[in-house]
């Protein structure tokens, strides 16, 4: 149910006073820092509350940095460049069970399926992943979440990763396009806009998409240290309304006026294309109706861990988990 406008002024008022407690910079706001692990379209939703100025209505100074990696983003939340950190949730199970004191806990989940696509050297209409066997594919970084879901899909098809096709995990995270321009492998796996740009200076072709052949399982989400969540719920609460406000948005809005909303986060790609690929994106059910990190999908993420082979016990869901900022962003909506 949405607010009333007396109402929205009204959160809006309470939300600038809660945040009080906080340092505020000259606009009365409060700065955080978020570390995102890519700058794609598949993150659509974020870019929509920043863009419509989601974030200032909740009273945040939002500053964006690509961290270019999970294991980046890690290391900024960790060491504190980073207030909340966006990127695969089984970055923050490995520093769980590194014993760190102070680990990351996930308050917010955005998106349910894989992100990227398998792009080939040539069309390719009537793929089939067995074709994948004897071939090389330039991958993700080794236990990241696109490349485990990359190996899970191979293993539902009967493929062996390690012996039936050679994968390439040396790139590093965003260049894996350029280098497959330039080098003989025979696929890539591509977020957007990179797997479109391939295609259109026809140097590769969309074969198959990876959020479609591995279903539904928790891709991204927004976590902080577990201090920062107790010293400081009140810029949690209103950076979660803020992306909830952003995924209402895009499930409520055709993929053209979500384009014209985050095309100046992509000024290097026109405007029609953006609408395609957000097209594509909403097609496969891509987004969240709401950010609630529910226990089976932890299930499901820690059952893709082990079969990766990096998860050895499993850990418990309450402890990396919150769902509190999540289900009141979505009961305010």
């Amino acid at each position: 149910m949405k607010l009333s406008a007396v109402k929205r002024v009204s959160a809006v008022f309470l939300a600038a006073v809660t945040l009080c407690g906080c340092s505020q910079n000259g606009d009365g706001l409060t700065p955080v820092t978020l570390n995102e692990v890519a700058h794609s379209i598949f993150y659509a939703p974020q870019y929509a509350a920043i863009e419509l100025g989601y974030f200032e209505e909740e009273g945040i100074d939002l500053t964006l940095v690509n961290g270019k990696g999970a294991d980046k983003v890690m290391t900024a939340l960790i060491s504190g460049e980073a207030d909340i950190g966006f990127m695969g949730s089984e970055s923050s199970i490995y520093v769980y069970q590194e014993g760190s004191e102070d680990y990351a806990v996930n308050f917010a989940q955005l998106t349910q399926r894989a992100g990227n696509f398998l792009v080939s050297r040539t069309p390719d209409p009537d793929f089939s992943w067995e074709k994948l066997k004897g071939k090389t594919v330039l991958g993700g970084r080794e236990n990241g979440m696109p490349e485990m879901i990359f190996e899970f899909i191979l293993k539902k098809n009967g493929l062996n990763p390690k012996t039936d096709l050679s994968i390439d995990k040396s790139i590093d995270f965003g260049l894996t396009a350029a280098a497959f321009a330039g080098n003989n492998a025979d696929y890539t796996v591509e977020f957007e806009p990179y797997a479109t740009a391939l295609e259109q200076d026809q140097k590769g072709y969309v074969a198959a998409s990876l959020g479609v052949d591995s279903g539904y399982v928790p891709y991204t989400a927004y976590c902080a240290r577990k201090s920062f969540l107790s010293e400081r719920p009140e810029v949690i609460q209103s950076f979660t309304n803020a992306i909830q406000k952003g995924l209402s948005y895009v499930n409520s809005h055709s993929a053209e006026e979500i384009a014209a909303v985050i095309s100046p986060q992509f000024p290097e790609t026109d405007q029609n294309t953006i609408a395609s690929i957000v097209s594509r994106y909403k097609a496969q059910d891509t987004w969240k109706k709401d950010t609630v990190f529910e226990e089976k999908s932890f299930d499901l993420l820690q059952n893709i861990l082990e079969e990766a082979g990096v998860l050895n016990i499993r850990v418990p869901y309450h402890d990396l988990v919150t769902t509190e900022f999540s289900e009141a962003a979505a009961g305010s909506q």
